[in-house]
């Protein structure tokens, strides 16, 4: 009984023994193990303060992912607004649309601003500073009168280059046509709409254009392009005017800058040689040497860059190539951004100029306005930018930039006036009207057959000539030769009877003329050469007979 009382306990007793020891570490008490199993006040401060850093390091997580999602979602949207914009075509949500691109654009943050990207858009649509728009007048008004010159340009949203270029086109011809209203249309709806989200300034497209002067009741329309050459742009453009004509008395089409098309590359015309010759003395002015000559001798080569076509204009660059060789610019090549026609393609013009033994070389556009072909296919950083492609050759020493387009040369503004007033003369339409007077500049130089009018009958242009006289234009200046009907008027003076008795040998003295009659009669009669200050208005010619005394007379001389 004893014996069995003992195995019990002992058998207790190790149950006891195993359930106390279990878990524990060698060597370790049930006193040290309790203690493990129940940390210090210290310890567990130490653990709740951990836990609560962690939580607070999962709520900063939480907002900070929540936020760079908010911003991507904002560019994108200001991305998707820019490409709805960025389309050839104008709707009446047009500027509804401008209008929301630009507000979703403002109200973003600038590191949200950097991540604006879309199939078209990217930070610099609303981002680069191309100048003061305000400074360019749109050229959108009415009031425009009978008489209008619509300028149409593909156009361009950098701001200060269509001010200079395309704005000193139009204002040349404002000069040139004091009587006709200027007026501005693009041809490119996508930069419309570029300038109007940017800037707030509405550029007419073709179509605009001409509702406003439908509206405003224009009569006499001459439609002046600032295009290179006889294009797609130019072709798109003839055929909208054209639909238009009936709602004009006269609709006339101006020649682009480089004058009539031709097929054959060797063929050049006048208005070519003038672009090539104004192109290229700016260009050398611009770089610092006296003439072409002393850039060449000095290794430096000019390249002119064009846009290129696939349109059979294409020839208009070759044309271009046959007019420098003509005037002996050896230094001079022509290239286009498109590479069409293939000669002008950049590495083409690279081995051209290196064959030459050139090695330093000049770019510059070759083309109306100096935009983004001008500063980023021309002048840009990208690899792929003429710059870096002429200077990752090892060529040349040097490869600078000029960024300045056509339109910004006095020269070029004269070919403009100089069209202008040939389409105005091909379709009989007087440069002037009675209530301005036009000046010499709304005609080129040359000879114009021309109606001399007088206030009396005793004092006309002999009677077979019918009235008219020859008119000179010569370096700004109007002079038209008259044949009178006798050698009773000795002399004439431009001015008044009063100033004409002081005026001493200033008075106009007579040639001898001999005028042939319609039945074969001849007469000499006194001529004169009279200057004329202005067409289709009134001016003062005194006149002196063989009495000795001076008369006042008004004349008006018209094309």
């Amino acid at each position: 009984m004893k014996a069995r009382f003992f195995s019990i306990v002992l058998a207790v007793s190790l149950c006891a023994v195993m359930i106390c020891g279990c878990g524990n570490t060698a060597g370790s008490t049930p006193q040290e193990t309790a203690a493990e199993k129940a940390p210090d006040e210290s310890t567990a401060e130490t653990e709740e303060t951990a836990a609560a850093e962690g939580a607070d390091k999962t709520k900063e997580a939480a907002p900070s992912e929540s936020a760079a999602a908010a911003e991507t979602e904002a560019a994108d949207n200001v991305a998707d607004l820019i490409d709805s914009i960025y389309v050839q075509e104008w709707t009446p949500k047009t500027e509804e649309q401008c209008r929301a691109a630009k507000e979703a654009w403002d109200a973003l943050s600038d590191e949200e601003k950097e991540l604006v990207e879309g199939e078209y858009a990217d930070p610099d649509y609303f981002g680069r500073d191309t100048g003061d728009a305000s400074k360019d007048d749109p050229l959108n008004q009415d009031g425009i009168g009978e008489n209008e010159i619509l300028v149409v340009s593909f156009g361009t949203s950098f701001n200060d280059s269509r001010r200079a270029t395309i704005g000193g086109i139009e204002k040349a011809l404002a000069e040139a046509f004091p009587d006709w209203s200027v007026r501005r249309a693009f041809t490119s709806q996508i930069i419309m709409n570029h300038i109007l989200a940017r800037d707030g300034e509405k550029i007419d497209n073709v179509e605009q254009a001409l509702k406003r002067a439908k509206d405003n009741g224009v009569k006499n329309l001459l439609i002046q392009p600032t295009h290179l050459m006889h294009g797609a742009e130019y072709d798109e453009l003839t055929a909208a005017v054209e639909a238009h004509s009936g709602d004009f008395e006269k609709v006339m089409i101006s020649e682009p800058l480089l004058g009539e098309a031709s097929d054959d590359a060797a063929i050049v015309n006048d208005d070519k040689k003038a672009v090539a010759e104004a192109v290229t003395a700016e260009a050398v002015s611009l770089a610092g040497y006296e003439s072409l000559d002393a850039a060449a001798k000095d290794g430096t080569a000019f390249v002119f860059i064009g846009h290129g076509t696939s349109h059979r204009a294409r020839v208009a660059y070759d044309q271009m190539s046959t007019q420098m060789k003509e005037l002996k610019y050896d230094n001079v090549f022509i290239g286009t951004v498109e590479g069409e026609p293939e000669d002008t393609e950049c590495s083409n013009v690279i081995e051209a100029v290196k064959d030459k033994g050139y090695k330093k070389v000049i770019l510059r556009p070759l083309m109306v306005v100096a935009g983004d072909h001008a500063n980023n296919d021309m002048a840009g950083d990208e690899e792929d930018s003429w710059k870096n492609m002429f200077l990752s050759s090892g060529a040349f020493d040097s490869v600078d930039s000029q960024i300045a387009g056509l339109g910004e040369i006095p020269d070029i503004q004269k070919i403009y006036v100089s069209h202008a007033s040939k389409a105005m003369e091909d379709a009989r339409v007087s440069p002037s009207t009675e209530k301005e007077g036009g000046s010499a500049a709304a005609l080129s130089d040359g000879t114009y057959e021309a109606v001399f009018k007088t206030d009396n009958s005793m004092f006309h242009v002999n009677e077979a000539y019918n009235d008219k006289g020859t008119l000179t234009v010569k370096d700004g200046k109007m002079t038209i030769h008259i044949s009178l009907t006798s050698k009773n008027i000795l002399e004439l003076y431009p001015g008044l009877a009063s100033d004409a008795e002081k005026s001493g040998d200033k008075t106009l003295k007579p040639t001898n003329d001999t005028v042939t009659y319609s039945d074969g009669t001849t007469e000499e009669v006194n001529g004169f050469d009279v200057p004329v200050p202005y067409l289709d208005k009134e001016f003062d010619l005194a006149l002196l007979g063989k009495k000795g005394k001076w008369y006042d007379h008004k004349v008006k001389v018209s094309v």
